[in-house]
């Protein structure tokens, strides 16, 4: 899809970037989908089976980039059920089964990240968690969307 197809895109064009800020390697081994795509210069890449990857230890982390609540939630969650942590932009899925992904992740060992879902991908969630943890929040107003932050 164009979600999927703009991230292996952006991953390849600033990769060097990428590796230097994770300080290692890093390529994407596997695309799934159900079409073929046997033109695309990542043509050796796509698996029409989940199982490539759930089986693969090579395979740390995943980028859901299907979106709506299926197929995605039973492919996310049997990633994390393998301790393989999972990053996705998908709105309704963090909707409508967050609760169950996070506490798989914890459960796992691994992480869910979800912030490019909230607030058109401002970078909100992480330093709420990471950098207000001493401090009680107990509410957050404001309209946190994409168009606004456009305006």
């Amino acid at each position: 899809g164009v979600v999927g197809s703009g991230v292996v895109e952006l991953f390849y064009k600033n990769r060097e970037i990428i590796e230097k800020h994770a300080g290692q390697k890093m390529d994407i081994k596997y695309i799934l989908d159900i079409k073929d795509f046997s033109s695309s210069p990542y043509a050796d890449k796509f698996t029409k089976n989940i199982n490539d990857i759930l089986n693969d230890d090579s395979v740390t982390a995943v980028a859901e980039c299907m979106g709506g609540v299926n197929p995605a939630f039973q492919f996310v969650k049997a990633c994390l059920e393998k301790g393989k942590s999972v990053s996705t932009s998908n709105k309704e899925l963090v909707a409508e089964k967050g609760d169950i992904l996070l506490a798989l992740a914890k459960e796992h060992n691994c992480n869910f990240f979800f912030e490019a879902s909230v607030g058109g991908a401002i970078p909100i969630i992480r330093p709420l968690h990471k950098c207000l943890a001493g401090n009680e929040i107990t509410e957050i107003a404001g309209i946190l969307n994409g168009t606004t932050n456009f305006i």
